[in-house]
């Protein structure tokens, strides 16, 4: 709870994803990958109550194991590789007691913190928002991107003025999403069927902790961050 308002986390994690089969309970760092999202979550000072939304019964008892409750099981058909991944969410919204926020936490970022939970809740409430996600700087700036036509010619994703294109110091900061966190109110999410609202604030986090379990190489990754952080 904060500022007298309840927090409900949810942990959406199916079980069949593609590019990195199983990953949501892929080891890491000795424990299930999902393991330290549940265990980030449970150290919040925000967060009351913690749930995983899962139809893969593997995967349900991970869950608990680490102190993640699966107070239901989510139908297949709102697992599938094309479902939104707001149907999750709203399914869980409808089979528990109402909560003022809803906290999606990705279990495919690991890397995130009890801190950055609570950091996006206070931000969130502190400006009056009715959502506010974690982001990050991308690597490679949209601004030295660029589409192909037909005939593969070249042509710039976003237009700045040609003198600023060969310095990184003069372009735009930009920011993508990087899933780790999303804060929202719970009547947004009904009203909008998203888990992203109409005054949505930022919650910069750095690269080091945003990295996102798609792949091999974002598994090992992951790994040799946690080794350079002391936390294997």
């Amino acid at each position: 709870m904060y500022q007298n308002k309840t927090f409900l986390a949810i942990i959406p994690a199916r079980g069949g994803s593609k590019g990195l089969p199983r990953k949501n309970i892929r080891d890491l760092g000795g424990k299930p990958l999902i393991a330290w999202t549940i265990e980030a979550a449970k150290a919040s000072k925000y967060l009351d109550r913690v749930v995983v939304s899962t139809e893969d019964d593997e995967i349900a008892a991970v869950a608990k194991k680490y102190g993640g409750e699966v107070p239901f099981m989510r139908p297949a058909s709102l697992a599938a590789d094309d479902s939104p991944g707001i149907e999750a969410t709203l399914h869980a919204m409808e089979h528990l007691p109402p909560y003022d926020f809803v906290v999606t936490l990705q279990p495919t970022s690991p890397l995130r913190t009890a801190a950055d939970i609570d950091g996006a809740i206070g931000l969130c409430l502190d400006n009056g928002a009715d959502s506010c996600v974690s982001v990050t700087e991308p690597e490679h700036s949209p601004y030295w991107m660029y589409r192909l036509d037909g005939q593969n010619f070249m042509i710039p994703l976003l237009t700045i003025p040609a003198e600023q294109y060969y310095r990184r110091q003069s372009l735009p900061k930009t920011y993508r999403l990087n899933g780790a966190v999303y804060v929202t109110a719970a009547q947004s999410i009904r009203q909008k069927q998203a888990a992203v609202g109409d005054k949505t604030l930022a919650y910069i986090m750095p690269q080091d902790r945003s990295v996102d379990i798609d792949s091999e190489l974002d598994l090992a990754m992951a790994e040799l961050l946690l080794k350079n952080k002391g936390a294997l």
